[in-house]
């Protein structure tokens, strides 16, 4: 793998699944080479699409296709257990969507199945991958502000989205939580790592799932996160992290910024911008980047989006949920590892 393309299978043919491959096929150390549906019919539309050689209408068969190097998994989240789990099992390598699975003990059998396996898993966080977001936290982990007290950050959508839309479907892992949530929740994991406290507050649909939660997260050092989401109200999607010797903020799309302010006591504020060649979603072509440097490297998982971080975000989630009583079908008492009320 080191001396020539990465070869990507996709599974699942929606919209975040497409705005991945036109990416990757920009990328001249990628290449997919097949993709897979539940029809062949979809399959084949997006083969077509993209020019793919290969159109499977089950998972299993891409999963089994040894000529692909890496699996990105982009089905709902309420399949990622399975999707991602048939493919560990067939010895693939792979790239799942966020949020991870719909709850930390499905997360927790991925990375056990993973690490059986010595395959490499990683979840699609492609914010922690953005360089402009690496450069915010490395200002931070230097001292910029000081000691960080609070961090805010928020995600909405205006909606609306009728009862049949998979936002609102229970059997989906639908709501804002998991699908919009899982941003400031990461944004916040990012900066203070996992939290000690975790109390919440939603406004749920009549079909169960949350229409908007905001959750207050606490740490042992006294830092509080403040973190909302909403599939009722298009938010501005801003951040910021003030410490004991300054603050950041970031005015906009916080998870894909093209900026953000440094603040920092007596001093003049500093711009930090993206490099002009970054695309508005030019961070799906980083995550890939990551990917595929970790593949070349032999490494399993990747120190910008490490397993254990990605257990304690689900952990997080679990927690808002419980907190706000939303419990998909199926689903087993996720309480089991929640941080304490």
């Amino acid at each position: 793998m080191t001396e020539r393309s990465v070869r990507w299978g996709i599974l699942a043919t929606g919209g975040i699944a497409a705005s991945f491959t036109a990416d990757l096929v920009d990328l001249p150390d990628a290449e997919v080479v097949a993709v897979a549906s539940r029809t062949q019919a979809a399959a084949d539309a997006f083969a077509d699409r993209f020019g793919i050689a290969r159109a499977y209408g089950a998972w299993e068969s891409l999963a089994r296709d040894e000529d692909v190097d890496v699996v990105y998994v982009a089905t709902p989240h309420a399949a990622h257990r399975a999707a991602a789990g048939l493919c560990l099992e067939a010895g693939r390598n792979v790239l799942c969507e966020k949020a991870f699975t719909l709850n930390a003990r499905e997360a927790r059998e991925l990375v056990a199945l993973a690490r059986e396996r010595g395959s490499f898993l990683m979840e699609a966080m492609w914010m922690y991958c953005n360089p402009l977001v690496r450069r915010l936290k490395a200002l931070v982990d230097d001292g910029a502000v000081g000691d960080v007290r609070t961090v805010q950050a928020d995600f909405g959508l205006a909606g609306p989205f009728p009862p049949s839309h998979r936002l609102r479907d229970p059997a989906q892992g639908g709501g804002a939580l998991l699908d919009l949530g899982v941003y400031p929740v990461s944004f916040a994991h990012l900066l203070l790592g996992e939290p000690s406290d975790v109390t919440a507050r939603a406004v749920l649909s009549e079909e169960g799932v949350d229409l908007q939660t905001g959750a207050l997260l606490a740490w042992e050092s006294g830092a509080l996160a403040s973190v909302h989401c909403s599939i009722v109200s298009g938010t501005a999607t801003s951040a910021s992290v003030t410490g004991s010797a300054g603050r950041i903020d970031v005015p906009g799309g916080f998870f894909f910024p093209d900026r953000f302010v440094l603040h920092r006591d007596g001093r003049d504020p500093e711009e930090f911008t993206a490099d002009p060649a970054d695309g508005p979603r030019a961070g799906l072509k980083h995550e890939a980047r990551e990917v595929m440097r970790a593949l070349r490297a032999g490494e399993t998982e990747s120190p910008l989006v490490p397993l254990e971080g990605t257990l304690a975000v689900m952990r997080t989630l679990d927690a808002v949920r419980d907190r706000v009583g939303v419990r998909y079908p199926g689903e087993a008492d996720p309480a089991a590892e929640l941080v304490p009320a």
